[in-house]
């Protein structure tokens, strides 16, 4: 492979996620409203596309990261960890318009990292005695608020007498990403906590999107110090120095003066 083809970068977040099509499933990075790609989640929202499945923690606030996709009716199912402090999520789900696969968060950390890895399944302790392994956990309501659809049970093991349930890895047909620094080549680097599922996700991805605050050139990074090597990046989008400075948080909370 030449230099050239190893150029990853796009001209615009809009050329990146371009094919993104009707039915596609993304994982997305972020925690809360932290690291979350929210110029490339716009962007798949300007594609039109829809019957999302999304692949996240938690899918943002009200209209902000994955808000932006779940307010207008674009998501038909969503595998997390919590609803968080979004209340239309809240709503869809419960009145039946959304499905939801919750998952303990160290599960869906390790389903997507076990999907990056090209292992398809592990067991683990987390969810044993649980709707997690039992089954009937509500994965989409009815209209009149019984379950429609419910969990089936999971394989279950002994090892050396504890018991483990069977967890399946997770793969998608896109990932969403976003880095403090990356290089053409999809090197990437994450900042602190804004790292935190973003690792995971891009490995999970079959094409994987990375929005960067900072780009460089091939080799201006330090190699100990990548957090997702350019093999799992296909695509790599600088951001403008508005765009990269637009960090919200979902409550900001200040200490008064004392008197």
């Amino acid at each position: 492979m030449n230099v050239a083809t190893m150029n990853k970068e796009f001209p615009t977040a809009a050329a990146a996620v371009g094919n993104v099509h009707n039915g596609a499933s993304l994982a997305v990075g972020g925690f809360g409203l932290c690291g979350v790609p929210q110029v490339l989640i716009d962007a798949v929202y300007g594609t039109g596309a829809s019957g999302l499945t999304l692949v996240s923690n938690n899918c943002g606030t009200d209209g902000r990261g994955l808000g932006v996709l779940l307010e207008s009716g674009r998501v038909e199912r969503v595998i997390a960890s919590y609803v968080g402090e979004n209340k239309e999520f809240a709503r869809q789900y419960l009145a039946g318009e959304l499905e939801v696969r919750l998952i303990p968060q160290g599960t869906l950390a390790e389903r997507l990292r076990a999907g990056g890895a090209g292992i398809p399944a592990f067991y683990t302790p987390a969810g044993v005695g649980t709707q997690i392994a039992e089954g009937g956990l509500p994965w989409r309501y009815g209209a009149d608020g019984s379950v429609a659809l419910a969990s089936p049970p999971g394989e279950t093991r002994v090892f050396d007498g504890r018991e483990y349930v069977l967890e399946e890895a997770i793969t998608c047909d896109f990932a969403l990403v976003r880095a403090a620094r990356g290089d053409r080549h999809g090197n990437l680097v994450f900042r602190r906590s804004a790292a935190n599922f973003n690792p995971m996700a891009a490995a999970a991805g079959r094409i994987t999107i990375a929005e960067v605050e900072e780009l460089v050139e091939p080799g201006e990074l330090d190699p100990d110090q990548i957090h997702v090597p350019g093999v799992y990046v296909q695509r790599v989008v600088e951001l403008t120095p508005e765009q990269a400075a637009e960090k919200p948080i979902e409550r900001r909370t200040t200490k008064g003066t004392a008197d």
